[in-house]
C-alpha cells in the first residue's frame, strides 16, 4: 500500500465506488501482514517513500516467494537483493516479468506500466570491472526507488585519465555512488570534482591486506575530499537509499 493507492481507495470510498467495507478489506493487513516466518511492513512506502526490499540471503527458496508475492499483490513490484540462482529461478517462475541480475544477485518485478524516473540522475560509478556486482546492486536498487541511473565503469585511479575524460557527466548528476575495492582511493578523486553528495561504497574486493574491503572502507572514512558519505562494505543497495532520500529533498539553486 503506498501513498497514491490509498489516497484512491479513499477517493473511491468518497465517492461511492467502493464501500467501507470494501475497503476496509482491502487494508486488513495494513499495516503489518503476519506470515508463519515474516512480519511484512506494508506501511514502509509511506513512512519512507519505497516499499519494503526482500534481503534473501539466508532465506529459503519459499520464504522468499511468499514474501515476494505479498509485496507484489500489495505494491505490484518487488525487489530482492542478494539472490541466488536457485531464489531467481523460483521467483521469475512465479512473477514472469521479474528481472533476475547474476551479477548484482538482485530480482526486480518493476510496476506494469513502470513510471518514468523521478528523482536523480544518480551516477553509480564503479572503479573496476571486479566492483560490478556491488555496482549494479545499486544501479537496481536505484532504478527501483524511482531514480533515473546512470554508470560509469572501470574508471579507477590506476589510470586516471578515464574519470577525469569524464568530467561532464559527473557534474551533470545529482548524486553520484562510487565503488571502489583495493585501497579505495577513487570516491576521494571524485569528491574533490564536484559539489554534488558524492556516496562512497568499499567492496570486499582486494588482495590480503585489502581485509576484505576494510582498508577501502578506513580509507574512504579518512578521505582528503570532505563530505564523504560512506557506507558498508559491499552495500550497494545502503547507497542507492541514501541517494534517493538526498534526491527526494530540492536541488540547490544556481
Amino acid at each position: 500500500m503506498n501513498r497514491e493507492r490509498l489516497q484512491q481507495l479513499l477517493q473511491d470510498v468518497a465517492d461511492g465506488r467502493t464501500t467501507p467495507s470494501d475497503a476496509l478489506d482491502q487494508l486488513r493487513t495494513f499495516p503489518l501482514e503476519r506470515l508463519p516466518f515474516a512480519q511484512i511492513d506494508h506501511h514502509r512506502a509511506l513512512r519512507q517513500g519505497h516499499p519494503e526490499v526482500i534481503f534473501c540471503e539466508h532465506k529459503t527458496v519459499e520464504q522468499v516467494v511468499g514474501i515476494a508475492s505479498r509485496l507484489a499483490t500489495a505494491n505490484g513490484a518487488f525487489l530482492g537483493t542478494r539472490a541466488t540462482a536457485e531464489q531467481a529461478k523460483a521467483l521469475v517462475a512465479a512473477h514472469a516479468w521479474a528481472e533476475w541480475d547474476p551479477i548484482g544477485r538482485t530480482v526486480y518485478l518493476p510496476p506494469d506500466p513502470e513510471p518514468q524516473p523521478s528523482g536523480g540522475p544518480v551516477l553509480i560509478v564503479a572503479a573496476g570491472t571486479s566492483d560490478l556486482p556491488v555496482a549494479n546492486e545499486a544501479a537496481t536498487s536505484a532504478r527501483a526507488l524511482g531514480l533515473e541511473v546512470e554508470r560509469l565503469t572501470d574508471v579507477g585511479v590506476s589510470g586516471l585519465h578515464r574519470i577525469l575524460a569524464e568530467e561532464q557527466l559527473l557534474h551533470e548528476a545529482r548524486v553520484i555512488i562510487v565503488v571502489a575495492g583495493m585501497e579505495g582511493a577513487l570516491p576521494s578523486v571524485v569528491g574533490g570534482l564536484v559539489s554534488s553528495p558524492v556516496i562512497a561504497v568499499p567492496t570486499s574486493v582486494g588482495y590480503g591486506a585489502a581485509f576484505s574491503g576494510l582498508a577501502a572502507l578506513l580509507g574512504m572514512l579518512t578521505a582528503c575530499a570532505s563530505g564523504l558519505t560512506v557506507v558498508n562494505i559491499d552495500n550497494g543497495f545502503g547507497a542507492a537509499v541514501a541517494a534517493a532520500r538526498i534526491c527526494r529533498t530540492p536541488a540547490p539553486t544556481t
